[in-house]
C-alpha cells in the first residue's frame, strides 16, 4: 500500500489482492451454504471497504476516541449518573431504564450472540494506523455489543427522557456504532445486528416497568379564560418554608427545595403575595385565608401542602398554580409541572384544565360536608401508614430516603392485618391504596396516571395473614408487582364503603396520616379542581 503524502489519500497497491485473498479465506466458514447469506456476507465487506478508505476530517481523532470511551459501557453509565444527578424525575427515570436495557442486551450480545455465531474480526488493511490507535478485540465480530449497549441505552432514555435528552443521547450511539466500522472493529453487518438487539432490549423493558406518558390528561377547563400578569399580579403564593428537607437542609448545608422555589418565584412574580408558612406552622389557615383574597392560588411545596391548597381552592373555585417544592411531589409532576420554572410557564402560558379530586368522609356525613378529607394521589390503609409514621420519626437524623427505606423494612416485618368490611365483605387486609385516577404503575405505591379526570377510584389490596404469605407479599412489593402477591385484588369504582369492626380507622392521605371513623365512604368529585398545565388540556 502506498500513500500520496500530498493529498493524504491511501492508493491501493498489490497488497489489496492478498488482503482481499485473506478476507475470502477468513468469511469461507460464514456463511458458506446459504447462498442468499452468502451474497449478504459480500455485501457486507464491500460496505466496510467503502468506510474503511474513506476519510472523514475531524472525525479521525474523535471518532477512535469515542468507541474506546464506550468500552465496557463506561460511556453510557456515565451519562447514566449525570442523568441521575440532575434531579429531575424523568431523567432519574430514563438513565435507569437505560441501564436495565444495557444489562439486558450486553449479555444477550456477547454471551449468547457472539458464541452462537463466531464470526471472525474484519482485516483491517484499509483502515489508516490513525484510527487504530488500540489494540483490536479479539472476541468474534458478530453481533456487535457497543452497538447493542448503545442503542440499548438511546432506547431506554427515548422512552422516558424529553427530546432535549433523547436526542443528543440517540446521537452519541449512532456515532459510537459508526465508530465500530470506521475503526475495523466490525463489518456493518456486525454493527445493524446489535442496533437491532440493543433497540429490542429498550423496548422490551416496558413489560415489565411500563413508561410513564410525561403529562396526565386534563379536562379542559371551560370556565374562560384566567386574566395572566406577566409580573405575577392577583397571585397570592403559599411557601411551607418545611417542605423538601434531607439530611443536608437540616444541617444548615443546601436550602431547602421549597426556597429554592420561592427565590425564584420572587423573581419572576415580583408582584405576586408570598405567604411564608414556617416549619410546624398552620398551613391550611394559610391556604384558606390566601384562597379568599386570590385571582390564582399558588402554592409552594409537597404533595400535603398542594392537598391543603387544594382544599381552599376547591372551597372558593379559583385556579390552583402548583410549584413543585417537596421531596416526591407526585401531583406536580402528574401535570407536567417538575421545577419551578415550568411552574411560572404554565401560569404566564394561561392554561388551565379540570382535575378530579376524590375524598373520604364519615358514612353519616352528607355529599359536600366539610368532614371531607380530600387527597389528589393516594390514600392507603394498613401498613403504609405505620412506614409514614416512622419515616417521619427517623427523616430528621437520617435524611428522608434513608428514613423511608428503614421505615419500610421495619414494618413490612412486623405489620399486622387489618380487619375491614370492605363494600359489605369481610377482608384482612394487610395492605390497601386507593387512587385518585386509575394508575398505571404495578407497584404498592402507584405513581403514575394517563388521565386525571377518567371519574374512577383505583382501588389495590393485599389481604393476607400467614407468615409465608407475608413473605411472598414483601417479596413481590419489593419487585414492584403486587399482581405476583398471593391474595391481591384490584379494581375499578366510582365510590366504596369501608368499615373497621375493631374501631377507627388511619388513614394516609398524600403522604399525611390522620385518624378516621370506623365507617367512611370513599367517592369523587369529578373534573372539580382547575389546576396549571404545561400541555392544552384534551377532551374526551
Amino acid at each position: 500500500m502506498r500513500v500520496n503524502h500530498s493529498r493524504r489519500t491511501f492508493v491501493p497497491s498489490r497488497s489489496v489482492t492478498r488482503r482481499r485473498s485473506r478476507q475470502a479465506q477468513e468469511h469461507r466458514a460464514w456463511p458458506q451454504r446459504v447462498p442468499l447469506l452468502r451474497r449478504l456476507g459480500r455485501m457486507d465487506r464491500w460496505a466496510f471497504d467503502q468506510v474503511a478508505a474513506a476519510r472523514l476530517r475531524g472525525l479521525e481523532y474523535v471518532l477512535p476516541r469515542l468507541s474506546r470511551f464506550a468500552d465496557h459501557g463506561v460511556l453510557w453509565f456515565s451519562a447514566a449518573g449525570a442523568m441521575g444527578i440532575a434531579g429531575r424525575p424523568r431523567l432519574r427515570r430514563a438513565a435507569l431504564r437505560g441501564a436495565i436495557a444495557i444489562a439486558v442486551a450486553s449479555p444477550a450480545v456477547n454471551i449468547v450472540g457472539k458464541q452462537a455465531f463466531r464470526r471472525r474480526r474484519p482485516v483491517v488493511d484499509l483502515v489508516p494506523p490513525i484510527r487504530i490507535r488500540w489494540k483490536l478485540p479479539t472476541s468474534h465480530a458478530f453481533p456487535s455489543g457497543h452497538s447493542a449497549s448503545a442503542a440499548a441505552f438511546a432506547t431506554g432514555v427515548a422512552l422516558e427522557a424529553p427530546a432535549a435528552v433523547a436526542v443528543p443521547v440517540a446521537a452519541t450511539a449512532a456515532a459510537v456504532a459508526f465508530s465500530r466500522v470506521y475503526t475495523g472493529a466490525h463489518y456493518p453487518g456486525d454493527v445493524l445486528a446489535g442496533l437491532g438487539i440493543g433497540a429490542l432490549a429498550g423496548v422490551g423493558t416496558r413489560m415489565v416497568w411500563p413508561s410513564r406518558p410525561p403529562v396526565a390528561r386534563l379536562a379542559p377547563d371551560g370556565g374562560g379564560r384566567v386574566p395572566v400578569a406577566q409580573d405575577g399580579r392577583g397571585v397570592v403564593a403559599v411557601v411551607n418554608l418545611g417542605s423538601g428537607p434531607s439530611a443536608e437542609t437540616d444541617a444548615g448545608i443546601l436550602p431547602r427545595r421549597s426556597e429554592i422555589a420561592l427565590a425564584l418565584v420572587e423573581a419572576e412574580l415580583p408582584a405576586a403575595e408570598i405567604v411564608r408558612v414556617e416549619p410546624g406552622g398552620d398551613v391550611d389557615k394559610a391556604c384558606a385565608e390566601a384562597a379568599e383574597r386570590a385571582e390564582v392560588l399558588a402554592v409552594v411545596g409537597g404533595d400535603g401542602t398542594v392537598n391543603a391548597a387544594a382544599r381552599a381552592a376547591l372551597g372558593r373555585d379559583v385556579p390552583l398554580l402548583v410549584v413543585p417544592g417537596g421531596t416526591f411531589d407526585h401531583f406536580s409532576r402528574a401535570v407536567g409541572v417538575e421545577t419551578a420554572t415550568q411552574a411560572i410557564r404554565a401560569y404566564r402560558e394561561g392554561r388551565i384544565g379540570r382535575a378530579d379530586v376524590s375524598y373520604v368522609a364519615p358514612v353519616s356525613a352528607p355529599a359536600g360536608d366539610e368532614a371531607e378529607q380530600i387527597f389528589l394521589n393516594t390514600a392507603s390503609i394498613g401498613a403504609y401508614t405505620e412506614v409514614v409514621e416512622r419515616r417521619v420519626r427517623l427523616e430528621r437524623r437520617i435524611g428522608k430516603w434513608p428514613a423511608l427505606a428503614v421505615a419500610a423494612v421495619r414494618t413490612l416485618r412486623h405489620a399486622e392485618p387489618v380487619e375491614l368490611m370492605v363494600d359489605g365483605r369481610r377482608r384482612r387486609v394487610w395492605l390497601a391504596f386507593v387512587g385518585n385516577g386509575v394508575f398505571g404503575s404495578w407497584g404498592a405505591a402507584p405513581t403514575w396516571r394517563e388521565r386525571l379526570d377518567d371519574g374512577r377510584l383505583d382501588v389495590r389490596m393485599v389481604t393476607t395473614g400467614s407468615r409465608a404469605r407475608r413473605v411472598r407479599a414483601v417479596a413481590a412489593i419489593v419487585a414492584g408487582h403486587l399482581r405476583l402477591t398471593p391474595g391481591y385484588r384490584s379494581w375499578r369504582t366510582t365510590g366504596m364503603e369501608v368499615i373497621s369492626p375493631a374501631g377507627d380507622l388511619r388513614l394516609a392521605r398524600d403522604g399525611e396520616v390522620a385518624p378516621l371513623p370506623r365507617a367512611v365512604r370513599f367517592g369523587k368529585h369529578r373534573r372539580a379542581l382547575r389546576i396549571f398545565t404545561i400541555h392544552a388540556p384534551v377532551t374526551g
